[in-house]
């Protein structure tokens, strides 16, 4: 189905004009206008997630690389990126640009270029050109081609594999460039028409580059115009890393009006985070407009905690100048939007370094002390909190991560600039084991700490009451809330709500929460403005389903596995 959306125009724009970009409605009001006349789909965080952690790479290639889920450079630093989108092969006379991006402090930018099939291809002159540009301007270059936007919805897209042929005609512009840039193969790759045809031609792509002898880092656009909403990347993402043979593979969602409230971004990155599987935003828009209001607050500020890279949508020329963060590419005319990602809270200018390969951090390569094993105290049953002894470093302590240790495996659960922080999202009466990394401004990280076990306390039956309601009925479809009570004498922070469907219901799209069904077997955990549940208070949650000729409301509901009263 296709969702409202706009695109470049089909030839490049005349001077002075202005190049649009593509743009999503949010599903969930799409299905709420349709759901008499159309049949609901599963979406978002009810989609299946990454299944496994990412398998770690058979090879390293040179350069920037892949090291356990993260992008790094030769050296195993890690590198976030940064930085914005820049629409060079519309306005090739603009390339100045680069010093002006700079200057704002990124560290990264994404080139638009274009391999012939829908705009004039990008020659072998000029990408060397934009490659030196980058690196006198001390910029990783994510260099990506956009005559794929939208294949099999929009017919003058072209396919990856015409992509892919674009890159290997380049190979010998782009060989020995693996510190400076990474190849994002297409663009926005497949429309909303039958987005499982996503995963093959990715796949091949990948192994066409590499059996050409491409070493460097590839990254590669989800499909849904690059926002996944039916989350098909994020279900065959480890199929597709796989496919790489080096692991030197990084996704790239983009970010617009679909992701328009927090739980939804937090949810899709902490899937790929989980999972080690290197994520991106390799776009994403702030601007409120016709079809939604993304919720760039918390798209970049779960980017930071979390240490993943994004590239805002962009620099200067959008046929709508909404989405430009400065006007006619000046830099003294930097808009709101500018403001935003460059000077605002998690923005570029307070979050970015330079890589080491331009010299940025290169004369700090000590790393900080392992932290001392972290004590638990004011432990519920959702929250636990931590402390430990400060690291020290050379230069200066930056930062804590703390993480969930399983076995093997390590899940970062929270980041702090001090030496305590409170872990929330917990399960009542669950034993945890937890530990903490130090990391200085350089980037070079700690040993682990030895670990703290806890488990967390069980919440009492009877503190809770659970209000149930259909407020809208249709043909297969109907409309419900659910009021969860705290009862209890304390607050109740990062909460699991439980119950089951008799007759067969599924929740397709939820407000308030995020949902996950397993047959009947319904669990809720919150959204970031309904994660607490003030003693005496309540939150309100809102839901579309489908049913059959019965609709029986759940006899039963839990709060974090304890049983709350119906009413």
């Amino acid at each position: 189905m296709i969702l409202s959306h706009d695109f470049p125009p089909t030839a490049p724009p005349i001077s002075g004009a202005a190049v649009s970009r593509t743009r999503k409605s949010p599903l969930r009001t799409f299905l709420a206008r349709l759901a008499a006349l159309v049949g609901l789909v599963v979406l978002g965080a009810l989609c299946p997630g990454t299944a496994q952690a990412a398998q770690q790479p058979a090879a390293q290639a040179v350069g920037l690389h892949i090291s356990n889920g993260r992008l790094v450079e030769s050296n195993g630093n890690d590198f976030v990126m940064r930085g914005v989108n820049h629409a060079h092969t519309w306005y090739p006379n603009e390339l100045g640009s680069l010093a002006d991006i700079k200057a704002q402090g990124a560290n990264t930018v994404r080139v638009v270029l274009a391999d012939g099939h829908r705009w004039t291809a990008n020659t072998a002159a000029d990408v060397t050109n934009v490659v030196a540009q980058c690196k006198a301007n001390r910029l990783i270059c994510v260099l990506e081609v956009h005559d794929t936007t939208g294949y099999g919805e929009d017919s003058a897209a072209g396919t990856l594999d015409q992509a892919a042929d674009y890159w290997i005609g380049l190979k010998d512009v782009l060989a020995g460039q693996e510190n400076y840039i990474i190849i994002n193969i297409g663009n926005e790759p497949w429309g909303n028409t039958d987005p499982a045809g996503w995963t093959a031609p990715t796949i091949a792509a990948i192994k066409k580059l590499r059996n050409a002898g491409f070493e460097h880092t590839i990254m590669v656009d989800a499909p849904n115009w690059g926002q996944d909403w039916q989350q098909v990347m994020r279900t065959n993402a480890q199929s597709v890393y796989a496919a790489d043979t080096t692991g030197n593979l990084v996704f790239s969602i983009h970010m617009y009006s679909v992701f328009d409230t927090a739980a939804e971004i937090t949810d899709y990155l902490n899937a790929f985070v989980s999972a080690k599987l290197p994520l991106v935003i390799g776009e994403f828009g702030g601007p409120a407009d016709q079809w939604g209001d993304p919720d760039e607050d918390t798209m970049m500020a779960a980017a930071e905690q979390l240490h993943i890279g994004y590239l805002a949508w962009s620099w200067s020329g959008n046929t709508d100048p909404i989405l430009d963060l400065v006007l006619d590419f000046d830099p003294a005319r930097m808009t709101s939007w500018g403001q935003r990602i460059f000077n605002g809270a998690n923005g570029i200018a307070q979050t970015a370094k330079e890589a080491t390969v331009f010299g940025g951090g290169s004369s700090d390569t000590q790393a900080p002390t392992a932290p001392g094993t972290p004590t638990a105290s004011a432990v519920t049953a959702t929250s636990a909190r931590l402390t430990w002894t400060a690291s020290t470093d050379n230069v200066g302590v930056a930062g804590y991560d703390v993480v969930r240790v399983s076995g093997g495996t390590e899940t970062e659960v929270a980041a702090a600039t001090t030496n305590s922080v409170t872990v929330t999202g917990l399960t009542a009466g669950t034993a945890y084991s937890f530990a903490v990394y130090a990391r200085d401004a350089a980037g070079n990280r700690s040993a682990r700490s030895a670990t703290v076990g806890v488990t967390t306390a069980n919440t009492p039956a009877g503190s809770c009451s659970v209000g149930y309601r259909v407020v809208g009925d249709w043909q297969g479809g109907f409309q419900g809330e659910i009021v969860i009570r705290n009862t209890g004498t304390a607050a109740v922070t990062g909460w699991k709500l439980g119950f089951t469907f008799a007759d067969g219901q599924s929740v397709t799209n939820m407000w308030g929460g995020t949902a996950a069904q397993s047959a009947g077997a319904v669990t809720v955990t919150p959204a970031s403005y309904t994660n607490t549940i003030a003693a005496g208070g309540s939150v309100t949650l809102g839901f579309i389903g489908s049913k059959g000729s019965t609709n029986t409301a759940p006899a039963a509901f839990t709060l974090n596995g304890a049983a709350c009263v119906n009413g």
